[in-house]
């Protein structure tokens, strides 16, 4: 199996990368708003419940996808570089898919943040994404999380085979899906 991790800040267009490379590969979709924007019908995302439901649903399908028959699986992420706890929560999942013999990929996206506040608005990104409706609320949310956190790696921070790093500021998601399969070899 092929596991890939697609990761960048909010809006840079993991998603629907992700939802291109799904279909160039022919290959399932795990985006990260699913497990979130199901919780938050429940219980806040900030809130313990919401933070410890999201984590249980997808761990539960972590494990059941790297222990089936499946050819491929995309999930996406929002990874702080600045917290030790999601560099752990990358590791953990990326050691379950290759402890069971999958090829773990990351692919890394980075776009300026004037793109990405565009790019909040995008009608795929608000179909598919409940929670980010708000768009106010959202923007706030992008700004503040910029302002606070590390969202790209640094140069030469990410030394593991099967990565690839692309500005996909000029790039349409079919593009970038295209140089993710063939950079990768997927």
């Amino acid at each position: 199996m092929k596991f890939i991790i697609i990761f960048g800040p909010q809006a840079v267009g993991k998603m629907t990368v992700g939802q291109s490379l799904s279909k160039l590969l022919n290959i399932k979709l795990f985006h990260n708003h699913m497990s979130i924007d199901f919780v938050s019908q429940f219980f806040d995302y900030g809130t313990a419940s919401g933070k410890r439901l999201v984590a249980l649903i997808r761990r539960e399908i972590f494990e059941e996808v790297s222990n089936s028959h499946l050819e491929g699986f995309i999930f996406t992420y929002l990874w702080g570089f600045d917290l030790q706890s999601d560099w752990d929560y990358i590791h953990s999942i990326t050691e379950l898919f290759e402890s069971k013999s999958s090829q773990v990929y990351w692919v890394e996206l980075e776009a300026s943040v004037e793109e990405r506040l565009q790019r909040n608005r995008t009608a795929n990104r608000l179909e598919h994404k409940p929670t980010k409706r708000d768009v106010e609320k959202s923007e706030k949310d992008l700004i503040t999380t910029y302002e606070n956190h590390r969202l790209n790696s640094k140069p030469g921070e990410i030394t593991r085979s099967n990565y690839i790093k692309i500005n996909n500021m000029n790039m349409s998601p079919d593009e970038v899906a295209k140089k993710i399969r063939n950079e990768l070899n997927l």
